[in-house]
């Protein structure tokens, strides 16, 4: 198919094979070829201005008009030679300091040289690809969040996660790549199923599949209270009932079969002499009987595959009912468009103590609810409410400075870590707190004051 990027369409057959981070040059038609290294001549930048100040922008350095660049590219002139040609044609290049030279270069040979890279998928540049293009899909979570969440939550090989996201799947992803393939996850989504856009970007092998469990979030509240249940599961797919009805339909025709030839055998002497005309009948009849036939085959087939896909469902629901039933998460990430509060208070249940936990929220009021929420109910330490902050740098020789533009908030983390929560302790002082609504000092300053 064709895939438009950054104002270039071409096609990604003649890529198939070749390793990640080749360069390819978009040729006539939208195929791409392999280009070859060319040392670049740097005769250009022999001549250089001191300082910029005499240059004026009024549109009129440049020689060409936008119809010498349409022609030149008619003529099939690759873009390199495009470049060289607004460079020979410009008449304030030569007064440019060598850094603004080789800006102008970078600029125009991003404009007309059609060149593209391959690289593999990570986190990091699907991370900055998402939050530059589209931030709302993943409810503008910055990669330097994203990264903190990864380290607080402690996301290592082996683990057995749980990750409740409305990211598009990319925090999904993050936590696979961290993992590699070892351990388990348990990926909480709302509504009908799991989006997983992003995830599926990161072109992971079938085995990193296999330990992805998912379970509905409506279906969280039946499990804590011991009230789950997946319908009328069948303790093996209905498969049985479909093998009776083929042996009884093959015997018969079994003894259909056996019925004809008796008849044909009395009676063939008969059908000799007008064989001719029943010729044609009985080909008509056997079409037909064929397109039966093959009507019902499909729609059984249907059938099966529909209660086959049905019992693979519930019995993974099952299985993952049962991983959560245990109790021994090794961690907690939520990233929804949600509020946080309900939704930790209930996923933290199936987390071990002393692991972590991670709440991110593109605000910070929520987080501050569910801050004082996890006070009042205990069970949690080293609470910890941040946010973090960027700043991008320019890294070049003798340039090296901040960029100008930055963000303006990547969004607010909330971690702690989980402890066993004594419920008869937390029960009695919270009755005493209510109790004691002012320490005794302080009631008798008010008391004295009124006398």
């Amino acid at each position: 198919r064709k895939i438009i990027f950054e104002k270039q369409w071409f096609y990604l057959d003649n890529a198939i094979g070749h390793t990640y981070g080749t360069t390819f040059e978009v040729t006539s038609g939208g195929n791409l070829q392999p280009k070859q290294e060319v040392e670049e001549s740097t005769t250009e930048t022999k001549e250089a201005g001191t300082d910029n100040r005499n240059i004026v922008d009024d549109g009129k350095s440049q020689k060409l008009t936008h119809d010498d660049i349409k022609a030149l590219k008619d003529k099939g002139i690759k873009g390199q030679e495009i470049v060289q040609q607004l460079i020979e044609n410009s008449t304030t290049f030569r007064d440019k300091t060598e850094f603004a030279q080789d800006k102008y270069i970078k600029k125009k040979k991003k404009k007309y040289e059609a060149v593209i890279t391959i690289v593999k998928p990570s986190t990091r540049i699907l991370s900055t690809m998402y939050y530059a293009r589209e931030p709302g899909k993943i409810n503008h979570l910055r990669y330097d969040t994203l990264a903190q969440m990864l380290t607080l939550g402690n996301i290592r090989a082996g683990n057995k996660m749980i990750v409740m996201e409305t990211c598009a799947g990319l925090v999904l992803g993050a936590v696979m790549e961290r993992m590699g393939g070892y351990g388990s996850i348990i990926q909480m989504y709302p509504g009908g199923g799991p989006v997983r856009a992003a995830t599926s970007c990161f072109g992971f092998p079938k085995p990193f599949f296999d330990n992805l469990h998912e379970f509905p979030l409506s279906k969280v509240d039946s499990l804590l209270s011991g009230t789950f249940s997946t319908e009328t599961l069948p303790s093996e797919p209905e498969d049985n009932v479909l093998v009776e009805e083929e042996s009884n339909r093959l015997t018969d025709e079994k003894q259909i079969s056996l019925q004809e030839t008796e008849e044909e055998s009395t009676t063939e002497t008969a059908m000799e002499i007008n064989q001719t005309e029943e010729q044609d009948t009985m080909d008509i009849n056997a079409e037909d009987v064929e397109f039966k036939e093959n009507k019902e085959k499909e729609n059984k087939d249907n059938v099966r595959e529909k209660q086959r896909k049905q019992w693979e469902r519930r019995k993974k629901l099952i299985e993952t009912a049962a991983l959560l039933t245990q109790k021994n998460a090794d961690g907690l990430i939520v990233a929804s468009k949600f509020h946080p509060t309900p939704l930790l208070l209930s996923l933290l249940e199936f987390v071990a103590p002393s692991r972590p936990f991670v709440v991110y929220c593109q605000y910070k009021e929520p987080l501050l609810e569910c801050y004082t929420k996890l006070r009042e109910r205990g069970g949690v330490i080293n609470l910890k409410l941040s946010e973090t902050w960027l700043r991008n740098y320019q890294v070049l020789p003798d340039r090296s400075h901040p960029k100008l533009t930055m963000s303006g908030g990547g969004g607010y983390l909330l971690s702690g870590i989980t402890v066993v929560l004594d419920k008869g302790k937390s029960d009695s002082s919270h009755l005493e707190a209510l109790k004691m609504e002012e320490p005794s000092s302080k009631r008798c300053k008010v008391q004295d004051l009124h006398c």
